[in-house]
C-alpha cells in the first residue's frame, strides 16, 4: 500500500525569511476584526521536528511504501499528482483559526482517504469556545469561560478569578505561559492585552480548576475505541514558586531533553472510580466532537473531584524520543505499544473505517 505522509516541518528560530514563516501580509478575519499575524516565541510550536517526521515515516515504512509531502504552497498539486492509497496526516496547517482543517479539506476534495478527524472536527477543536459550547450542550463538564474580543469587554463581563487566559485558536500550549494564571483584575487585563496584540485573536478566559490534571490518549473508533493508560501531570516537579499549570515554559523550556522534568506519571495513580469517571468523560467528548482514529484529551478535576474537559487535541503531539515528555507515545508505551505499533494502529483504525481492510 502507498501511504503519503503529510507534515509541517518546524523551522528553527533563525529561519525568519522562510516561505513557511507568517509575514505581515497574512491576515485573519476574527469576529469581524481584521488583525495582522505577529511572530512570537511559540510561532512554530505546533509543527513537527525532523526527528518526529522521520520516526513516523520509518514506522509507516515498516509495512508500506511511503511518500513524503510537506504541507507548503504546492501541497494541493503534490497530492493531486501523487494520488496515494491513503494519507497519514500530521500537518497542523499554516495560517488562520481553521488551519488544521486545510489539509483534510483538500483531501476530501480529491477523494483521498486520510487518517484522523475531518475538517469540521479539527476546526471546532482548535476553537476552544466552540468545543466548550458543544460539550456544555451535551452536559459534559468543562470549566466556565468567556471570550474577550477587546479590553473594554473585561469591564462588562462577569469574569471569575482565579482564571487561565489563553489564545482562542492555538494548540501545543501556544500562548499559555506561567503568567497565564491570573488572580487579580490587573493581571487579567495585562494578559488579555498580550493575547489580543501578540496573537491577533480573541482571548479565552477560563475558570481555574484547583484539582489534579490528567491527559488521556484515545485510539480507534466506535466499539473498538481504546483508552490508553491515563497520564497525570505532577505540578510538584515544576520549578519552585511557578503556577500549577502545564505552560509553554513547562512543555518546551524547562523540560529539556538532557534534563527532563519528572512531570508525568503513567499510568496515573487513581482509584478505580476516578479512572472510570475520567475514561467515561473522555469517551463522551471523543464521541460528541466526532473525533476519528486518535485524540488526546486534557482533563482537570474541579473542587468536587469531578473530571472536566479542558480541551481536545485530535492532532496530538508524538515526539518519538522516550526521554522527552510526549504524552500520547508515553501512554502507548504504558499500554505495551512501541512507537511503530502506535503509528500503525492509527493507520489501521483509518483503513478499517474506510473499509480498506476487513474487520
Amino acid at each position: 500500500m502507498e501511504v503519503a505522509l503529510i507534515y509541517n516541518l518546524k523551522k528553527d528560530g533563525s529561519d525568519t525569511q522562510s516561505n513557511e514563516s507568517p509575514s505581515s501580509q497574512n491576515i485573519i478575519d476574527v469576529s469581524t476584526q481584521v488583525t495582522r499575524v505577529n511572530k512570537s516565541v511559540d510561532t512554530y510550536a505546533e509543527w513537527d521536528t525532523v526527528e518526529t517526521i522521520t520516526a513516523v515515516r520509518d514506522a509507516l515504512a515498516s509495512r508500506n511504501m511511503v511518500t513524503m509531502i510537506e504541507a507548503d504552497d504546492e501541497v494541493f498539486e503534490k497530492l493531486r499528482n501523487n494520488h496515494p492509497d491513503i494519507v497519514f496526516n500530521i500537518a497542523e496547517g499554516r495560517f488562520g483559526p481553521s488551519r488544521e482543517s486545510q489539509i483534510p479539506a483538500m483531501l476530501e476534495m480529491l477523494n483521498l482517504p486520510y487518517t484522523g478527524s475531518d475538517p469540521l472536527t479539527l476546526g471546532i477543536c482548535l476553537d476552544k469556545s466552540r468545543t466548550k459550547e458543544i460539550l456544555s450542550y451535551y452536559h459534559i463538564p468543562t470549566p466556565k469561560f468567556v471570550v474577550v474580543h477587546s479590553l473594554s469587554e473585561i469591564r462588562n463581563e462577569n469574569v471569575f478569578l482565579p482564571a487561565i487566559v489563553k489564545p482562542l485558536f492555538e494548540g501545543s500550549s501556544k500562548g499559555i505561559f506561567n503568567s497565564s494564571f491570573v488572580q487579580t483584575s490587573n493581571d487579567l487585563y495585562d494578559r488579555v492585552e498580550r493575547i489580543l496584540s501578540e496573537y491577533g485573536q480573541p482571548a479565552l478566559v477560563e475558570e481555574f480548576l484547583p484539582g489534579r490534571e490528567f491527559t488521556v490518549a484515545l485510539l480507534g473508533n466506535g466499539s473498538s475505541l481504546q483508552v490508553l493508560p491515563i497520564v497525570e501531570i505532577n505540578f510538584d516537579s515544576l520549578p519552585k514558586d511557578v503556577n500549577p499549570i502545564y505552560s509553554f515554559e513547562a512543555k518546551w523550556i524547562w523540560d529539556e531533553a538532557n534534563n527532563p522534568l519528572d512531570i508525568f506519571t503513567c499510568p496515573a495513580r487513581v482509584s478505580p472510580q476516578l479512572q472510570s469517571a475520567i475514561e467515561k468523560v473522555c469517551r463522551d467528548a471523543f464521541t460528541v466532537l466526532r473525533c476519528r482514529d486518535w485524540c488526546r484529551i486534557d482533563v482537570r478535576l474541579d473542587a468536587n473531584g469531578i473530571p472536566n474537559i479542558i480541551e481536545l487535541n485530535p492532532l496530538p503531539g508524538i515526539l518519538p524520543n522516550p526521554e522527552e515528555n510526549s504524552c500520547f507515545p508515553k501512554a502507548a508505551r504504558a499500554a505495551g505499544l512501541s512507537y511503530s505499533k502506535m503509528i500503525n494502529k492509527v493507520l489501521d483504525a483509518s483503513l478499517l473505517r474506510y473499509g480498506l481492510i476487513p474487520l
